[in-house]
């Protein structure tokens, strides 16, 4: 039997590294910038989970996120810096596993870069807050799936491949490396 790789007309494989791979990330998060924050990555059988918005991600490969100080994800990144973050574009595409070591800092001048008028819900001094940290994280690697031509297209790919028993998946997939 073969595998619905091997069925596909089309290449639904590329791997991608460097600048490439920063600007995959960048994508997705444009259309989401919420994800699943994992820390205690590399020690515990069950990281620490919990929802995280990614502000900005840079070209040196890091991703930024703000976060109290008194937070329980900077304590737990505190004693192990390596997290693993879960993004979903869309409801069907842009899936991201990305795997990095965080750092938490109080740049002033960073805070000020990545403030935004909403994050005084969490920050209720405003930009001076005391507690305000921004957590870098240094990607390393990692996994997407997306497809290649847009949810429409997808999807319409997918109806005309059942209706003519052919499997036109319209999906790309790969490894990440920064």
């Amino acid at each position: 039997m073969d595998s619905i790789n091997r069925q596909q007309p089309e290449e639904n494989r590329k791997d991608l590294s460097g600048a490439e791979a920063i600007e995959r990330v960048r994508s997705a998060i444009k259309k989401n910038q919420s994800c699943f924050f994992c820390t205690s990555a590399s020690t515990s059988d069950s990281a620490t989970t919990r929802p995280m918005g990614a502000l900005e991600v840079d070209d040196a490969g890091r991703m930024w996120f703000m976060s109290a100080s008194d937070s329980h994800k900077n304590a737990e990144i505190a004693q192990d810096p390596n997290v693993r973050l879960y993004f979903q574009a869309t409801e069907h595409s842009g899936f991201m596993a990305l795997d990095g070591r965080a750092t938490v800092s109080r740049d002033p001048a960073k805070i000020d870069e990545l403030w935004s008028p909403l994050m005084k819900t969490w920050f209720t001094e405003g930009k001076d807050d005391p507690r305000i940290t921004t957590i870098a994280v240094q990607l390393v690697s990692g996994y997407y799936w997306d497809n290649k031509h847009g949810d429409l297209v997808a999807g319409a790919k997918m109806a005309i491949g059942a209706a003519i028993g052919k499997t036109l998946d319209d999906s790309i997939e790969g490894v990440l490396r920064f």
